[in-house]
């Protein structure tokens, strides 16, 4: 894997690392706000060792680095740089390795345990219309979302409470509490236009 380009994002302390090959697997993205939240993961686990790095955001063919205001940010870009570009040598095996843990009883049961904690909408009732749900998801995955990653970051949706929506930035917009409430807004505005004028987009 080569890093072909190190960007800066609106958020002055996230850069994107885009590398010449997918960072996430069948279009999943998956971010990290600490490294308890890595485990299994041995390139996010790597990253987190390197001095500064805040949170991680693995998106199409690039990851988001965020990091401490303090941070040395050279020193960061330079380590990550190396991290990236030698991980996958082993990342075939490391992936072999975690398909073969996941397959064994207790180790498999934990990473269940894992997942379903991780994973929002397994403790947020999603209340509100399946339906509504679903068209919300489809106009961010058509207007909001390609924006958010070119900017280094994304969306999740927590859930939908009624005619709330509850949503979750990740990656550079996670952090980066300046742009945070004018993005939430847009998004509200365009949910009202498009889907229903009485919808409220919230933060979780």
């Amino acid at each position: 894997m080569k890093v072909t380009s190190i960007l800066p994002t609106p958020n002055p302390n996230a850069f994107k690392f885009v590398v010449d090959q997918p960072m996430a697997r069948n279009g999943q993205t998956k971010s990290y706000s600490k490294p308890e939240e890595a485990r299994g993961d041995v390139l996010a686990i790597g990253l987190f060792a390197v001095p500064g790095v805040e949170t991680l955001f693995f998106c199409d063919n690039f990851v988001t680095v965020s990091m401490t205001a303090k941070a040395d940010w050279r020193g960061v870009a330079e380590q990550c740089t190396r991290l990236l570009e030698s991980h996958i040598d082993d990342g075939e095996e490391a992936a072999m390795a975690m398909h073969a843990g996941h397959g064994c009883g207790s180790h498999g049961h934990a990473h269940g345990h894992d997942h379903a904690h991780d994973n929002p909408l397994s403790t947020i009732p999603q209340g509100g219309d399946p339906e509504m749900l679903s068209r919300i998801n489809a106009l961010l995955d058509d207007r909001v979302r390609p924006a958010l990653a070119g900017d280094g970051g994304g969306l999740q949706v927590l859930g939908l409470d009624g005619k709330t929506l509850v949503i979750r930035y990740q990656g550079a917009c996670g952090s980066c509490p300046s742009s945070t409430s004018g993005t939430m807004m847009a998004i509200q505005n365009l949910l009202q236009t498009e889907v229903d004028e009485e919808l409220v987009v919230t933060m979780g």
